[in-house]
């Protein structure tokens, strides 16, 4: 592996920031839903990744939805995604991670347990608390966490933390573990504006949330981006990809315009190049995130993107990246 990854591995000041703490020589990540159970964690960084999102994982293991659980859709550049948090549960993952060291950042991303058995606020609220404590107590060295509460996937979808009273209920008792990392939140992004500010309201009044992470699939089947024909293969699940970038960027602008440094973005959703990437960042996003691009174009893609926003931050004239968040949003 570091043979092959020599040829992908390229650092640059230009590119290096300390966000919330953590240090990142580059600002490309790989999202949750790729190594969701963390079996990649000593090998991403040599594909030029700056960061990287394990899981999602939940307190209960999951086999996975029923069959189809992932589809491409090539002319859409998009993929089908129906996994419904597919993982080995906090148990088994924080003891395989337990005595690891990282060469990037790490993040653990924790969501509901997907069963019927979770059928009130409070049983779902109890079982991301458990997870939260479990990764906390295990001596994994994690950089921070993330907070999925926009998988559209589960079984039980009937218990919504996009309300805010049952979003502060839950940071409530997460506050109380008094975590050591910092934590982000994954977005849905069909909601509409005033429902995304209403949810960051309360990110903000929680005072430990340090970010946002926008965002997760596209839900909409007749989405302009979409290619009817390949959808109609699909009668389950929801999209990523170019199915996402366009409202990704909306809210991106939304949320930096509104909340500035109050709240730091990770913009994820129809990466395929530094441009991008770029548009991302300029509209607000410090950090970036992708999968889909990865599956499409291939692994060096990762280090083309970094090649590229070396170019892009020189021909702005920046001298770090974190000079360009924001810069497309006027006050």
């Amino acid at each position: 592996m570091k043979l092959i990854g020599s040829k992908f591995i390229y650092k640059d000041k230009s590119l290096k920031q300390k966000v919330s703490g953590i240090t990142f020589e580059n600002p490309v990540g790989l999202a949750a839903g790729f190594d969701y159970n963390a079996n990649l964690t000593q090998a991403l960084s040599y594909l030029n990744f700056g960061f990287q999102s394990v899981g999602t994982i939940t307190y209960i293991p999951y086999e996975g939805n029923p069959p189809p659980r992932l589809g491409r859709l090539p002319k859409s550049r998009s993929l089908m995604v129906n996994k419904g948090f597919k993982n080995l549960g906090t148990d088994f993952i924080s003891k395989k991670l337990k005595n690891l060291e990282f060469k990037i950042p790490i993040g653990i991303s924790i969501g509901l347990t997907n069963s019927n058995e979770n059928k009130t606020l409070d049983q779902a609220i109890k079982d991301i608390v458990a997870a939260f404590k479990i990764f906390e107590n295990s001596g994994v060295k994690n950089s921070y966490y993330e907070l999925n509460i926009s998988c559209p996937n589960l079984i039980n979808n009937s218990i919504s933390f996009y309300k805010s009273a049952n979003l502060k209920q839950l940071l409530q008792l997460i506050k109380r573990l008094k975590l050591k990392k910092s934590v982000f939140i994954k977005m849905p992004i069909e909601k509409s504006n005033a429902q995304v500010i209403s949810i960051c309201n309360v990110l903000i009044n929680s005072k430990f949330i340090k970010g946002v992470i926008i965002g997760n699939l596209q839900k909409d089947r007749k989405h302009p981006s979409l290619v009817k024909s390949e959808v109609k293969k699909f009668k389950v699940g929801y999209f990523s990809g170019k199915a996402c970038e366009e409202r990704s960027n909306e809210l991106i602008k939304l949320v930096y315009k509104k909340y500035k440094s109050k709240l730091i973005i990770i913009g994820c959703g129809g990466v395929f190049s530094g441009a991008d990437a770029y548009k991302k960042i300029k509209l607000g996003a410090t950090l970036i995130q992708l999968i889909t691009g990865m599956i499409f174009q291939g692994p060096q893609l990762i280090a083309q993107i970094n090649l590229e926003l070396i170019d892009l931050l020189k021909k702005d004239g920046f001298e770090n990246i974190k000079e360009a968040v924001g810069g497309d949003v006027s006050a």
